[in-house]
């Protein structure tokens, strides 16, 4: 697999609390001149970022983020608001005490109520897999795709661990065939990348693949 084909598959992201504009612009940039599937940004910084790049790279930020246990009329508003300022794609955290309850039909709803709000725009679920057990792992790859979303995502990269090849061959073998794979958190290699995408991710939330690129001198 070549650099320019991992690089298609790349959410470009910066969802540190202190990013600055200078940060997110330089983010922007980059994607746009390396090629990447998006940035991944804070709503803070959406519509500023959208009006900066209009349609040369796709802009998506995060909802629930990172914890995933505000009030699911909190997440639609938040979704809403996102794509009003021009966000194409939303990462969306689930609530994992629900999980933990066994509230999977809560969940569900929860999904679809935010699918709905984004309308036809990608909707990515963050499970934070490092939280669930096997068990709760599989009937979650059921409800994001009973649900409608498009993509199960691995982690918010904040939380005790990150993504695993493991999760997502586990990911890949029980979502339905509209339902993609996100691995997000620690990917920190040319060769974890390859790793992953080969593994069934459709996608790879990280930072370090750009920065490798320019190191290389890759354009």
């Amino acid at each position: 697999m070549e650099l320019k084909d991992i690089l298609a598959r790349v959410d470009h992201t910066l969802l540190v609390q202190f990013a600055v504009w200078e940060e997110i612009k330089e983010l922007c940039d980059e994607a746009i001149e390396y090629g990447t599937a998006s940035v991944c940004i804070p709503a803070s910084y959406v519509k500023q970022a959208k009006e900066y790049v209009k349609e040369q790279t796709a802009v998506c930020t995060v909802i629930g983020f990172p914890n995933g246990y505000s009030t699911t009329e909190a997440k639609v508003f938040e979704a809403k608001d996102a794509v009003e300022n021009g966000a194409d794609e939303v990462d969306m955290v689930i609530n994992i005490g629900w999980v933990k309850d066994g509230l999977y039909a809560q969940v569900e709803e929860e999904i679809r109520q935010v699918k709905q709000a984004v309308g036809h725009r990608i909707l990515k679920v963050i499970v934070e897999a490092c939280l669930l057990s096997e068990e709760e792992k599989i009937r979650m790859c059921k409800v994001v795709t009973a649900a409608g979303a498009d993509y199960i995502k691995t982690s918010t990269g904040f939380s005790k661990g990150g993504a695993t090849l493991s999760d997502v061959r586990l990911f890949a073998g029980h979502v339905g065939n509209d339902v993609k794979v996100k691995a997000a958190g620690g990917i920190r290699s040319l060769a974890d990348a390859r790793e992953f995408l080969e593994s069934g991710a459709g996608r790879l939330g990280t930072s370090r693949i750009v920065k490798l690129a320019k190191e290389n001198k890759y354009k």
